[in-house]
């Protein structure tokens, strides 16, 4: 009896997991670090780089890449708002991650390109993002 209750708790857990909504207006945002370096965090990673002109052609190949991703799917924004959020789900237990991509301006008014990824549940993404967004960013040749 209590295995079929332990076994009930983690098939609710994990469709939880798979199920919640994404509330585009808590995860379509920029990191609140400041800066223009790259940085690993706990749960995620930050990639910027400062580019020449728009950013419109940085977006474009990267948005191309991002939805070529396994898993993935746009949750808000679009080229022309210069800002998009991608849900990317690990293959088993389909938990996940958001990266955001996003043109910002720097402090010398120099325009920076932002890839910020980080997950949801749980502590540790062990790197996945970071692998995830350099593999976007060598595709887009940035």
């Amino acid at each position: 009896m209590l295995t079929w209750i332990i076994i009930g708790i983690v098939v609710l857990l994990l469709a939880y997991v798979r199920l919640a909504p994404s509330d585009p207006a808590r995860w379509h945002r920029q990191a609140a670090i400041s800066g223009a370096e790259t940085k690993q965090l706990k749960g995620g990673y930050i990639w910027r780089k400062a580019i020449e002109g728009d950013g419109k052609a940085e977006l474009a190949a990267l948005d191309k890449y991002a939805l070529a991703t396994d898993r993935t799917e746009r949750l808000a924004g679009s080229v022309e708002e210069g800002q998009m959020t991608y849900i990317t789900r690990s293959k088993v237990c389909g938990f996940p991650d958001y990266t955001t991509v996003s043109l910002i301006n720097g402090q010398d008014g120099q325009r920076i390109l932002e890839i910020y990824g980080r997950l949801r549940f749980g502590r540790s993404d062990l790197g996945v993002n970071a692998n995830r967004i350099k593999g976007w960013v060598a595709a887009a040749q940035l």
